[in-house]
């Protein structure tokens, strides 16, 4: 078969830093070539010298048999190479049609925009694939599925016969991957190369035809996706055994840590996010909220950690253990014994241009252990950043200097579970999404860590799109569908229906769609 993209020993440095090592790989053409391996091992560091984002140090990029040296992504577009990024490339205050040809309009210099070709084109793509959406519509008005729709009609209307896809089901629901899955199989049958980076292993096998594996910089196998289990996948990403499922001792919980009481969330247009909202979280015990994203999930951290909006209405009841927090700044609730895990670490956790030693502190950075005089301790802060990063295996080279930008996303979402876990006096955790972009080998790191602080007696409020990951580490399961708890599984019911989790999964399914 015909080999779309070839690299021969390819290398990248960045600086004394090698991501990328002597890599020589073929992808064919017209197949779905899935690249997986650990955060930071250099799977998007490969598809960025594809896409033209980094020079090679070293090596030679061939396009279909011809030597390329792209120097920027506009080159790449021009050779037919196209990707969407895990974090979108798009414009929220333009409509869809506007985001797909901003960079590509076809027109000359004072010539109208001819968008309503441009309209018709992405109808017609739209049609063909499956990709549902409305070229009229504000991207800011769109849901992440259908944004990601927009920048899938991007690469088509671009003509890329080459499509490169960094974590697509990072940020999407289950019914949203398959969807996306089906559009990738659609594409790959209609002669398109796909190149799929992903850590989540279930999907590597059921959408791609062949699988590349990489570990520290370098390729380390390339399997077809038939031939291989998901157990020997994640060997050969980590060199070692890895537990599908942690254990999850039974839990003994103890005293009503938060409790919510008709909590209710409208907008000032008078948009209702969450109505009649009533849960119970004990210590000792995770709660997990299982549904489809868009549901209430961000009004209700917004709730809990004081981040609503000014002009939002919010009425009901939320008390910490009995204390009212409504009301009450994050710095206050932060004091008062709650620790949040957000949902988007760049908007809410960490400033990425700042070291990790200093992610690794914002939020605790009031506290008294690390002030010495009327500055801060660089001794306890330098042994604090050691101590976190070598107890969540945070892959980083100097914490006191290297920015976190540098970080791979899993590594960097390790330094905001690091930070939250350890807070002093906690009493209750919330975690959103807690291993969300993070590889297989972190996210049995990350639960045995959840299950850890659930044993030592915190109250954990546990919000995921991973029903999996609800149905492994939660102790109770609310159903929440517009905005409401619609349906909740008790601890014995959980535990009881965990022999049959595939029939529970769909149980739970019946709840929140």
């Amino acid at each position: 078969m015909a080999v779309a993209v070839r690299l021969s020993a390819v290398s990248k440095k960045f600086g004394g830093f090698t991501a990328n090592s002597n890599i020589s790989l073929s992808i064919e053409k017209g197949r779905i070539h899935a690249i997986v391996g650990e955060n930071g091992a250099g799977k998007s560091t490969l598809t960025k010298i594809i896409y033209g984002m980094h020079l090679p140090t070293s090596g030679v990029l061939f396009i279909e048999d011809k030597a390329r040296r792209f120097t920027s992504p506009r080159e790449a577009i021009r050779a037919g190479i196209g990707m969407v990024h895990q974090h979108f490339m798009l414009v929220p205050e333009l409509s869809v049609t506007e985001n797909i040809i901003l960079g590509h309009e076809r027109s000359h210099l004072f010539a109208p925009l001819p968008l309503k070709k441009a309209k018709a084109t992405i109808k017609q793509d739209a049609e063909s694939y499956g990709l549902a959406v409305d070229p009229d519509a504000l991207v800011t008005t769109l849901s992440v599925g259908e944004q990601q729709r927009v920048e899938i009609l991007k690469l088509l209307f671009r003509q890329a016969s080459i499509m490169i896809f960094d974590e697509p089901t990072a940020v999407l629901t289950p019914s949203e991957s398959e969807r996306l899955f089906e559009t990738l199989r659609s594409l790959r049958n209609q002669g398109k190369t796909i190149i799929l980076i992903t850590h989540k292993l279930d999907e590597v096998l059921s959408v791609a035809d062949t699988i590349s594996v990489m570990r520290k910089g370098e390729i380390v196998g390339t399997v077809a996706a038939s031939s291989v289990t998901k157990q020997e996948l994640a060997w050969m990403m980590v060199g070692r055994t890895i537990l599908m499922s942690v254990a999850n001792p039974e839990a003994t919980p103890g005293k009503t840590v938060l409790s919510l009481k008709n909590l209710g969330y409208r907008t000032r247009q008078g948009k209702i996010k969450l109505q009649n909202l009533t849960l119970q979280v004990r210590a000792g015990e995770i709660y997990g909220i299982a549904g489809v994203e868009g549901n209430g999930q961000s009004e209700l951290l917004q709730i809990l950690w004081g981040l609503t909006a000014e002009e939002a209405i919010i009425c009901g009841e939320a008390t910490l253990n009995g204390a009212s927090i409504i009301g009450k700044k994050t710095a206050q609730r932060a004091l008062t014994g709650i620790s949040l895990v957000p949902e988007n670490r760049l908007r809410h956790a960490v400033i990425t241009n700042y070291t990790v030693s200093e992610n690794l502190l914002f939020g605790r950075h009031r506290e008294r252990s690390f002030h010495h005089w009327f500055g801060f301790s660089s001794a306890v802060i330098r042994n604090y950043a050691e101590t976190m990063i070598a107890d969540f295996d945070i892959r980083c080279g100097a914490p006191a200097t290297q920015q976190l930008s540098t970080l791979s996303g899993g590594n960097q979402q390790k330094v905001v579970l690091a930070r939250e876990f350890n807070r002093p006096a906690i009493s209750l955790l919330i975690l959103a999404q807690p291993t969300r972009g993070v590889d297989i080998g972190a996210i049995e790191a990350i639960h045995k860590k959840i299950i850890e602080a659930r044993q030592r007696g915190l109250a954990i409020l546990l919000l995921s799109s991973e029903l999996d990951e609800i149905v492994a580490l939660s102790t109770r399961i609310g159903c929440i569908f517009k905005g409401s708890i619609v349906h909740e599984f008790c601890q014995q019911e959980v535990s009881l229906k965990k022999e049959s989790e595939h029939e529970f999964l769909k149980e739970i399914g019946l709840h929140i769609t």
